[in-house]
């Protein structure tokens, strides 16, 4: 599903304060595949994951998502996609506060068609149902508690079945049992649906619960890192 190779990541380039981030990324992720993603602030994971997500280009290497090279894709199929195969969740929900949790949802949808249609709604309601939030449908997204604000989260991540979702730091903020709750449901929508996640985390009881641990340290993955195998 995922496979980087070699990937570094520098920024000012040409420049005195010339900054190598990620030095020489080898990182493979299988289909379905739950995988925690560690290491200490400032150890190159929110650059590695802007790559991954195709926020950023790296300065040098390979990234293929879903057997797609993405050097060799212009901006436009970056953005596209990005956008069909990619899910984000977020340590901040990011939702919609004057939205219902329906609306919220069905917003992915909605961009990626143009225009409304009666499939979205059903698509929406079946995702909220999976979360456990059939009921709040119709609240506002301001009005709901943190546990469950993030389960719409991954409702909205989910609304296009992307095969790939990033998971970053998406408990966080939460309390223990919302935290739980939060990241048995992503381990459920992985195992049902062959999704692959990647799960950044500083929780080290939760990443002992993900299939694989992958470490990073100083901008290279000292552990879990490229699988054989996998793609």
């Amino acid at each position: 599903m995922l496979r980087l190779t070699a990937i570094t990541k520098s920024y000012g380039l040409g420049t005195l304060a010339a900054t190598e981030v990620l030095h020489g990324i080898d990182l493979s992720v299988a289909k379905g595949e739950f995988c925690a993603l560690i290491g200490p602030s400032g150890s190159g994971k929110s650059t590695l994951l802007n790559l991954i997500g195709l926020l950023d280009r790296p300065s040098s290497g390979k990234l293929f998502i879903d057997g797609r090279d993405t050097g060799l894709l212009d901006e436009a199929q970056l953005t596209q996609l990005r956008g069909h195969s990619i899910g984000f969740v977020f340590q901040y929900h990011y939702l919609i506060s004057a939205f219902t949790a329906l609306e919220n949802v069905m917003m992915p949808l909605l961009l990626a068609r143009g225009r409304f249609d009666a499939s979205m709604r059903e698509v929406a309601l079946g995702l909220l149902e999976k979360v456990g939030l059939a009921q709040w449908q119709d609240s506002l997204a301001c009005n709901m508690s943190g546990g469950q604000q993030q389960r719409v989260a991954i409702a909205r991540a989910l609304a296009l079945n992307p095969p790939l979702v990033l998971a970053d730091e998406p408990t966080g903020n939460l309390d223990t049992r919302s935290a739980d709750g939060v990241f048995a449901l992503m381990r459920e929508v992985s195992a049902s649906r062959a999704t692959a996640f990647l799960f950044v985390t500083h929780n080290m009881a939760l990443a002992r619960r993900c299939d694989r641990i992958i470490e990073l340290v100083d901008g290279r993955i000292v552990d879990g890192g490229d699988q054989s195998g996998l793609a």
